[in-house]
């Protein structure tokens, strides 16, 4: 079975959001985002954003699993990050060892409010 590697170049910028400056990645192509999913089978995910990351959180295997299974839960560490910015969204890239890529937009919140999928 061959393994098919995808490539998504990135952008570095500095963009204004809420009168702060932050740095961001913007991904080299656009995904369409689920609204509150419950779990990765729940994203059912329409549009076309722009993706501009503003940081990415490793997770083992089994840790992403169950984040994965739970995507209604609180977490601290999205609390209060992601938003909507021209056409596209700032987002929290999440991913482990042999799983999908997430990109989650809280929108200000502590749980993922808009997921999308690659991989």
């Amino acid at each position: 079975m061959k393994t098919m590697t995808i490539t998504i170049d990135r952008k570095p910028l500095t963009i204004t959001f809420d009168g702060q400056e932050v740095q961001v990645e913007e991904l080299s192509i656009r995904l369409p985002f689920g609204r509150k999913p419950a779990d990765m089978k729940d994203i059912a995910a329409s549009g076309d954003y722009a993706v501009y990351v503003t940081e990415t959180r490793t997770m083992t295997p089994e840790e992403f699993d169950g984040f994965a299974m739970n995507l209604y839960k609180s977490r601290d560490w999205l609390k209060g990050k992601g938003g909507y910015f021209m056409q596209g969204r700032l987002c929290v890239e999440v991913h482990a060892p042999g799983r999908p890529y997430l990109f989650i937009d809280p929108s200000g919140g502590d749980y993922p409010r808009y997921v999308a999928k690659m991989g």
